[in-house]
């Protein structure tokens, strides 16, 4: 399996361009900002063509490039439905300091949504570019928060975290619509429960497996030692 981690925007929000092989199609996972022009080169590198997009949550810095991909490549773009409102309210996202310079930054609007923007649920399982990427519904960061999960051939389990989860941290639950309970019981179901030699590719910083956080990561041994 093809994996291109495309961190971008000023923030650095991860990007991924997922295949079964080169030469096929693809699926794009969190395209936010400055993402677009990454992306094509990975598709031309690989011979790649977008069959869909998905995206783990609404918060600009993973979502600003997917109606101009979606769009571009005529293909359906997936968000939990819940979070549907962060692609026409970007600031609605975020505290009232960030919200200001977040308007600022990316002007007054309207802010574009995909043409074919779908809605994903817990348990659904989206079959695109001949993998399988089961959905779990991952409340806390934001409330439509959604994790995807691949099994290669391999049979290791790959997770596309968002911002669940990263490599010695978990998301943030301070922004509005965040959860600080909600959250603790995604990373129980979604992190915890999970395999160890599950691969978590999370939406900021390196990529890590589930062995290493139930090992090492604080927030992940709180929960576990209060559990």
């Amino acid at each position: 399996m093809l994996i291109a981690a495309l961190p971008s925007g000023p923030l650095s929000a991860n990007c991924y361009v997922i295949a079964p092989a080169p030469g096929g199609d693809c699926v794009i996972v969190d395209p936010g900002q400055e993402a677009t022009g990454q992306v094509d080169k990975v598709l031309a590198e690989h011979e790649l063509t977008p069959a869909a997009i998905l995206l783990t949550h609404g918060h600009f810095d993973h979502v600003w490039s997917a109606a101009e991909i979606g769009d571009a490549h005529e293909v359906p773009v997936y968000l939990h439905e819940a979070d549907h409102g962060l692609l026409e309210e970007p600031a609605a996202g975020v505290d009232a300091g960030f919200a200001a310079q977040l308007r600022m930054l990316l002007g007054p609007g309207p802010y574009p949504s995909p043409s074919d923007l779908r809605r994903v649920e817990d348990g659904d399982t989206l079959t695109s570019a001949g993998m399988e990427f089961v959905v779990e519904h991952t409340p806390g960061h934001t409330p439509g928060s959604v994790v995807y999960t691949v099994t290669p051939e391999d049979g290791i389990p790959v997770m596309f975290a968002g911002d669940l989860v990263f490599a010695g941290s978990i998301g943030r639950t301070d922004f509005p619509g965040g959860d600080a309970e909600a959250m603790n019981g995604s990373l129980t179901r979604s992190v915890l429960a999970r395999p160890d030699d599950t691969r978590i590719l999370p939406g900021h910083g390196p990529g890590t497996t589930v062995e290493r956080e139930r090992a090492t990561n604080p927030y992940l041994r709180d929960i576990a030692d209060r559990s």
